[in-house]
């Protein structure tokens, strides 16, 4: 597994670890398409195994049925189906003792890629038969889990116009007119940041909170990001505008951000953003609200099921 290293401090077995009840929680609308057949698919392997699958896309009875096999201490995992959202959905939902299985069917996957998962049924059957338990850190922003990503400014606009747009399946394609819509009407209004008590010294338009060092198309905002070291990182950029966006982009993309003066990293327990103007924020490639925003890290919240 490609980061493997990252998490070896977090990994034990767990009584749980023989349950036989697997639960799949398919979110319909992750990803460009309809993938229900390579759940049929892993679920049929498992029962050849002895394991208890059940396939739903409704998440009261995915709710309902996790808390019973919780109760029975028969439940091995629920599998998120789906995307980022997908599985920090779920982890807002369900009890914080549910084991989880990513099984990346979204548009991104940028958890289930850094952890080294796959959608391979093969694979994916594997890891539910032989897989071990660890624990990864989430940040929770005005409540709310996050796994991934919390950011606010230029970037969740374009998710609020996304979301406002979206009709079922998604692909990278889908992006371009929500961009191109916010980049019209999107006025960068200054952001103000306190860090673990401390006010920022420095104004900023942008601002990117990250429990992994990859964001979407490769970025890497905060490289030095790890999802089990009890810490999040956020990086803030200065200047508004969407020239100094497109400038800051490439040299993020280039991995030349940190030379920038424009730029500010950190890493925190706890942090606060704040704005004087209406500033929406997104959590995971899902809108949130609007700023105010307080986030704090919550260490080893997420119980997974990893190689």
């Amino acid at each position: 597994m490609e980061n493997s290293a990252d998490l070896n401090p977090s990994v034990s077995r767990d009584p749980s670890d023989g349950g036989s009840v697997v639960i799949f929680s398919i979110n319909p609308n992750s990803g460009a398409t309809d993938r229900r057949d390579l759940c049929e698919t892993i679920a049929e392997n498992l029962r050849r195994r002895g394991f208890d699958t059940r396939l739903l896309s409704d998440l009261e009875q995915v709710e309902a049925q996790t808390i019973e096999s919780l109760k029975q201490k028969t439940l091995r995992a629920v599998v998120s189906a789906g995307g980022d959202g997908t599985i920090a959905m779920l982890a807002n939902r369900l009890p914080a003792e549910t084991t989880f299985a990513i099984l990346p069917m979204g548009t991104e996957n940028l958890l289930g890629r850094h952890l080294g998962l796959k959608s391979d049924p093969d694979f994916f059957t594997e890891l539910i038969t032989h897989g071990r338990q660890s624990r990864i850190d989430a940040g929770m922003a005005n409540g709310k889990l996050f796994l991934v990503v919390a950011s606010c400014g230029f970037d969740a606009a374009v998710v609020e116009q996304l979301d406002e747009v979206r009709s079922g399946h998604i692909s990278r394609l889908s992006w371009i007119r929500p961009i191109l819509t916010t980049i019209r009407r999107y006025q960068y209004p200054p952001l103000k940041c306190t860090i673990d008590g401390v006010e920022s010294s420095m104004p900023f338009h942008w601002a990117f909170v990250f429990n992994i060092p990859k964001y979407a198309i490769g970025l890497q905002f905060t490289p030095a990001a790890k999802p089990t070291d009890g810490l999040l990182d956020v990086c803030t950029y200065r200047g508004g505008g969407i020239l100094r966006g497109f400038w800051y982009m490439f040299n993020t993309f280039a991995g030349r951000h940190q030379r920038l003066d424009a730029t500010q990293l950190s890493q925190f327990k706890k942090l606060m953003i704040t704005s004087d103007s209406s500033v929406p924020y997104e959590l995971d490639g899902d809108p949130g609200g609007y700023l105010p925003l307080e986030i704090e890290v919550k260490p080893d919240a997420i119980r997974l099921l990893l190689p």
